[in-house]
């Protein structure tokens, strides 16, 4: 037994559908995290709690219909439980499903692992007439069982006590049914069980009897682990398991592996009858009366675009507005930044790590953290269609749309993962492909990643609509992802005739009951995504961003350009001294450091007061602290008045003097930073292109933020909001400095540009992904190189087309 300190480990496995997640979260509440399994992509989840005393570790396992080696997931699953050895095993299972479930039970308790079962989604069966006795199913399993209803958080607290009974050795249920292959394959697996104990002798720590299984149902994975295997016998176990299963099908007509699958569905309808009995019939369930609707063949596909669209409607009219009443708030952020640094003893200059971090790595996070709002409400909406089952029915309405085009049912949820709705990532997209079988269509699926809506895509699709489509935001961001999928569909089309060989598989798939989504569960997931994605900003992107400044702002204008902007500045400084008058006294402050540590305080005094407006008595506080702090100052920066009201004459002409250098001096500032930006290695590369992609209406400064998106494409709206930030006025958001500053662009350049973005290639992750699952470098340059192709020509001919004929 344990010490009280350790962690115990849970691993929680399950079917898809069947409410693994609201179990997980129903155990661990809010302490979660969320990794990857070693060595893969596939989605690590984590979370603690205590009891008694003790703390337990429970680790989501991907959902799976059995724990075979086929897909990535089940290796996941399977290595999880085989390395990792946790205390116990719950296996979850759909309540209105149970003899459906009862297969991969049963491959759980083969593992020979401490396991408990968890009967969930108990209401959807009760309401089915279903009635299992609990008490009658562990006797028939040798397995503690649970019964919960996880989205309503009902068994949450014998769920963990049977965990505490199961890790303490307290439950005597957990000698698990071991099913009885038959006289035909029992004695076969007895002779491999003895074999294999002399072979792997310890170097290969699995149940013999769940390997002997594993070598008759010819799983690959096991097969490749004895090729390895030091021992001179292991040519012999492998070569007495090929001549037994050759033997097997010539006498008894069929392969171990089919028996085995059929003692396993045996075995589940035994279990079935002895423990569950059906009251009444219920020939149509609520979920069916919905279907009958929602996946009607025409209705269906109606239904379909109304949801979506009001989808993009709540996205981004209730994100939008929630953007821009958090954008001020945020923008503030860079306040505690520039007081860390304090003020640059060169008033025309900034530090260059002040530089660096402020316009550099700051401003171009808050560009994109502007869209932080709108990500909530996107992604509270797909988990409300995930969690009500609405999702797979979305797969299965598409199935009919892609078969058309070479493409496959099964491609629905890469597609979905992609961003076939707004709001995928290629990575997860290209990944979800390993679980395809039909080849011809998985490579097709690979292939048109790239033109998804991937979430990087959405800040900018935003930034450009609401500039140019305020009042028809959400059927914008409809229309591009209707373009995208119908531009994909098209291009797959093209390959399933031209490119790609083969035939297609069919398709199956499993429609989960529906069910209301909990509050608790969309939020946190909700939560969960969106802070994902604030990590990558703050990481891949923070280093982009530095890329960027350094391109932006290097090599320089130069040591007389410096010169001529350093003559300019002190003409002002005198200017600035002439208009005070002769013989202020106030005037000695416009001199050397006193200017600087003046400005320095007139900024200082201008945020807090801006903070604190309509709030009289903070404000008259306020004044109160910075005239104790420097009484000259506060009466310049304070327009000659003290904080009783007395006027000062000196101090009003130093104050109207010092406004107008600072207009000045601003105006200088963005003179300057915009000739540095003009003259810059990024300037340079984005004029090169200018010849070509003025075609498309791209001007060099869209050149430059494209060409930054194959590191990641999130970085396509910071890099603007860097290159544009020479104009940006204080609180105003990146789009109303673009639509100052690009006051030439037409709806067309608007067009253009959202054409070109929505087909630009992914960025180098999903690159490398391609390659990795494709197996070959020319699919993963292919991949890269025709969106490109594809996505300029058709925004040229869109401009072209739009400016000489409208």
């Amino acid at each position: 037994m344990k010490q009280q300190t350790d962690f115990y480990t849970v691993g929680l496995a399950g079917q898809p559908n069947v409410g693994k997640s609201t179990i997980f979260n129903m155990l661990t509440g809010s302490r979660q995290h969320i990794a990857n399994f070693p060595g893969v992509t596939v989605e690590k989840k984590e979370g603690r709690y205590g009891l008694n005393g003790k703390r337990f570790q429970v680790v989501d396992l991907p959902g799976t219909y059995s724990l075979t080696s086929y897909s990535l997931e089940e290796r996941v699953s399977r290595d999880f439980i085989l390395r990792e050895k946790p205390d116990i095993i719950l296996t979850t299972v759909d309540a209105s499903n149970l003899e459906r479930n009862l297969y991969l039970v049963f491959q759980v308790m083969e593992m020979e692992r401490p396991s408990g079962l968890v009967l969930n989604m108990m209401d959807v069966a009760r309401n089915r007439g279903i009635r299992i006795d609990p008490d009658k199913l562990e006797k028939e399993l040798g397995i503690p069982v649970v019964e919960t209803i996880g989205n309503k958080g009902r068994g949450s607290q014998e769920l963990k006590q049977m965990i505490d009974d199961v890790v303490e050795g307290r439950s005597d249920l957990n000698r698990t049914r071991r099913i009885d292959y038959g006289e035909m394959l029992e004695p076969i697996l007895e002779t491999l069980e003895a074999e294999i104990g002399a072979v792997t002798n310890g170097r290969y720590d699995v149940p013999a009897r769940w390997a002997a299984i594993k070598l008759l149902e010819k799983d690959e994975e096991i097969q490749k682990r004895f090729a390895k295997l030091d021992s001179s016998k292991d040519s012999g176990i492998l070569s007495y398991v090929d001549k037994t299963i050759e033997n097997f099908r010539r006498t008894h007509k069929k392969s171990p592996a089919k028996i085995i699958a059929s003692k396993r569905y045996q075995a589940a309808a035994d279990v079935i009858e002895a423990s569950v009995n059906k009251e009444q019939e219920v020939s149509r369930t609520l979920t069916d009366k919905i279907d009958s609707l929602v996946l009607h063949r025409v209705a269906g596909p109606l239904i379909l675009l109304g949801v979506l669209f009001s989808f993009y409607e709540l996205t981004m009219n209730l994100g939008t507005r929630l953007a821009d009443w958090f954008f001020p708030f945020l923008s503030r952020l860079k306040e505690p930044v520039d007081m860390l640094f304090g003020a640059s003893p060169d008033l025309l200059r900034d530090n260059l790590l002040h530089s660096m971090v402020s316009q550099g790595v700051v401003t171009g996070v808050l560009s994109i953290l502007y869209y932080v709002p709108i990500f909530l409400v996107l992604f509270a909406l797909i988990a409300i269609l995930e969690d009500s089952g609405y999702m797979t029915r979305v797969a299965f309405i598409m199935d009919r749309v892609l078969r058309g085009f070479g493409l496959h049912g099964q491609s629905t949820l890469p597609l979905i993962l992609g961003g076939v709705i707004v709001g995928g990532c290629a990575v997860p997209g290209v990944m979800a492909t390993r679980a395809m079988k039909d080849e011809k269509a998985r490579l097709i699926t690979i292939l048109i990643m790239p033109l998804m809506n991937c979430l990087a895509k959405i800040p900018f699709y935003i930034l450009i609509v609401g500039m140019f489509f305020a009042a028809n935001q959400g059927l914008i961001l409809f229309s591009i992802s209707i373009f995208t999928f119908i531009t994909a569909l098209l291009v797959a089309k093209a390959f399933s005739r031209y490119l790609v060989k083969g035939e297609s598989a069919p398709f199956v798939m499993e429609l989960p009951a529906y069910h209301l989504p909990t509050v608790g569960g969309v939020l946190r997931r909700t939560i969960e995504r969106t802070w994902l994605f604030i990590k990558k900003v703050i990481t891949i992107i923070l280093a982009v961003m530095v890329l960027v400044w350094f391109f932006v702002l290097f090599p320089g204008i130069g040591f007389e350009r410096e010169a001529v902007y350093d003559t300019m500045m002190n003409t002002e400084i005198r200017n600035m001294v002439q208009t005070a008058g002769q013989g202020n006294r106030f005037s000695a402050y416009f001199e050397n450091d006193s200017l600087v540590r003046l400005m320095e305080f007139s900024d200082r005094f201008k945020r807090s007061r801006s903070r604190n407006a309509g709030d009289k008595e903070a404000l008259a506080s306020l004044k109160k602290d910075f005239e104790a702090e420097n009484r000259d100052f506060f009466l310049i920066v304070n327009g000659g008045k003290d904080t009783e009201g007395a006027k000062y004459g000196d101090a009003k002409k130093a104050a109207n003097a010092l406004k107008v250098f600072q207009k000045k001096l601003k105006k200088l500032k963005r003179e300057r930073k915009k000739e540095l930006i003009d003259s810059s290695y990024a300037a340079m590369v984005g004029k090169s292109l200018e010849p070509v992609t003025l075609w498309a209406g791209f001007n060099w400064k869209i050149n430059v933020a494209v060409i930054s998106t194959f590191a990641a494409k999130e970085s396509l709206v910071g890099t603007l909001g860097m290159i544009y930030s020479v104009d940006n006025e204080e609180g105003n958001n990146l789009g109303k400095t673009m639509k100052s500053m690009e006051s030439g662009w037409t709806v067309w350049h608007a067009i253009s540009i959202l054409i070109l973005v929505a087909l630009f290639p992914p960025c180098l992750a999903t690159l490398i992904m391609i390659k990795t699952e494709s197996n070959s470098y020319k699919w993963a340059i292919f991949a890269a190189t025709y969106p490109i192709v594809l996505g300029f020509i058709l925004a040229a001919i869109v401009f072209q087309f739009g400016i000489h004929l409208f």
